[in-house]
């Protein structure tokens, strides 16, 4: 069935458990420009998306800016799916602050499945529903000093499952379960942010994001006289990132930023007693996303994008060898030069992606990050981005 598929997706796109599948859009990289990067912007940050990545970049923004982005996420699984976000914000003068800058800007973020059939086992169209999930955040970032961000980003979330609900009884319709209640919930989560530029060329940050309570879910069934709930914690997580500059002229400017994300919800778990704690510091390292991008600007007009992505948990990215016709693994670099005999080299997680547009006034992106999955699908995002409203004014 489609609800199926649908969350077989979601569960391994996100790295989330069956509980957290509300809550894995906070893990989706939101703008095309980050895509392109493989999502390493923890270091930079330093356009509207710094609302996600890290807030701490809003502190070092001086002018008023806003982006636009679109992407039909994952069509090779569901053809209805599509991810949308916008973020923008403004400088601000605060007393308090004795004349540093501060940034204030809001952000949106919608993720839906689109609309998705219900079919009996007897293959009776019973239903049609649509599942989605929100993001409604307020950011701002304040100069500790001049080479010292800080950010702080509170973000209200909202999940809505009714189909998820539907596919734990898929031979009957949601009026046959007489299921009133169920598969919404809401919570609130805060990042937190720091930037360090030690260089005019290099810069390092720090974020950590997504703290907050549980999302809480509500299901009833008079019929069945079944009530309860469950529960679905956010991904808390920590970011790690730098960006160096190499070279900056007038007609080029070229960037390097790796990054390293994990998730740290369910870290060092043991059920048997029998690991290590270097075996275990082992499967974190691996089970951490790790990217490094690159980012070229000629003439301050074009600019061209290049991300590499690990996600060896989930089985994305990577460098992917195929053992036989019917298997394929996913290595780490680290792994690819001590191992041996690992298979046919089959591809690489690639991301990339192409900008253009007149300085940093206004830019069209587009990227796709398809590489980074086993399956065929296409994953184009869009951006659209000023970055000086006034001076575009």
């Amino acid at each position: 069935m489609k609800t199926a598929i649908l969350s077989a997706v979601l569960l391994a796109s996100l790295s989330t458990t069956e509980a957290e599948i509300g809550t894995g859009v906070l893990m989706i990289w939101p703008t095309a420009r980050s895509t392109a990067l493989a999502g390493a912007m923890t270091g930079l940050a330093d356009e509207a998306d710094a609302t996600y990545f890290n807030p701490a970049g809003l502190a070092f923004q001086t002018t008023a800016k806003a982006g636009i982005n679109y992407a039909n996420w994952l069509p090779g699984l569901y053809q209805g799916m599509y991810y949308a976000s916008a973020a923008g914000g403004t400088p601000v003068r605060l007393p308090f602050l004795r004349g540093r800058n501060a940034f204030i800007a809001g952000s949106l973020t919608h993720l839906t499945s689109g609309e998705i059939d219900i079919v009996s086992e007897r293959g009776d169209f019973l239903g049609r529903f649509t599942s989605w999930r929100g993001v409604l955040g307020v950011h701002v970032g304040i100069m500790a000093s001049d080479a010292v961000g800080l950010g702080l980003g509170l973000k209200l979330l909202h999940s809505h499952l009714e189909t998820e609900l539907a596919w734990w009884w898929p031979a009957t319709s949601r009026a046959e379960l007489g299921l009133d209640l169920g598969g919404t919930g809401t919570s609130v989560a805060i990042d937190a942010g720091l930037i360090v530029r030690l260089h005019h060329r290099l810069s390092t940050g720090l974020c950590v994001a997504n703290l907050g309570p549980e999302m809480s879910y509500r299901y009833a069934n008079p019929w069945l006289n079944i009530n309860g709930d469950y529960s679905a914690p956010p991904p808390h997580s920590v970011r790690i990132g730098a960006c160096w500059t190499p070279v900056e002229s007038r007609y080029l400017r070229l960037r390097v930023m790796p990054e390293l994300d994990k998730v740290l919800i369910g870290m060092f778990c043991d059920t048997t007693g029998t690991k290590t704690f270097c075996r275990m510091l082992g499967e974190e390292w691996k089970d951490a996303w790790k990217a490094l991008g690159i980012e070229a600007t000629a003439f301050g007009v074009l600019t061209f994008r290049l991300g590499y992505f690990e996600d060896l948990t989930n089985q994305r990215g990577g460098l992917v060898y195929e053992k036989d016709r019917w298997n394929t693994e996913h290595y780490g670099i680290g792994d690819v030069l001590a191992g041996r005999h690992l298979g046919k080299f089959k591809s690489i997680g690639l991301c990339w992606g192409f900008g253009i547009g007149y300085k940093d006034y206004f830019r069209f992106d587009v990227s796709s990050d398809a590489a980074i999955y086993d399956f065929p699908t296409k994953n184009w995002k869009m951006q659209l981005t000023c970055n000086d409203i006034g001076g575009l004014l």
